[in-house]
């Protein structure tokens, strides 16, 4: 459950850190500007730097904890991941169990004071 969690919040971080980063404008790249038009946009003339900046910089550090927490919990995780590991488990845990009784009407071999007919 705690792993499923994880995983979600951590590919919600990833599009929002995707996004964050597309958002961005290179340094010196004012499109804008360019076509004669004014440099202001929504957030100011540097307010979309600083407020980008700091959340790509806030979504980073979530998704590097995120990622640590799923590597931790995915060591933690017991599973058979190979065939081999299959064999081995199911060989130990298995009990060794005695070979089968015969019946007491049917002997493979004769007895050893029993006199040997024939020679």
């Amino acid at each position: 459950m705690l792993y499923t969690l994880i995983v979600i919040v951590h590919v919600f971080i990833c599009f929002l850190m995707i996004g964050a980063i597309l958002l961005q404008s290179g340094k010196g790249a004012e499109i804008g500007a360019s076509f004669g038009g004014s440099s202001q946009t929504v957030f100011g003339s540097r307010g979309p730097a600083n407020f980008l900046s700091k959340l790509t910089v806030f979504v980073a550090a979530i998704f590097m904890l995120t990622s640590l927490s799923l590597a931790i919990l995915a060591k933690q995780r017991t599973f058979s991941s190979t065939v081999i590991d299959l064999e081995h488990k199911s060989e130990s845990a298995a009990p060794t169990a005695a070979p089968p009784a015969q019946p007491a009407g049917e002997s493979h071999s004769a007895p050893a004071d029993s006199p040997s007919t024939g020679h």
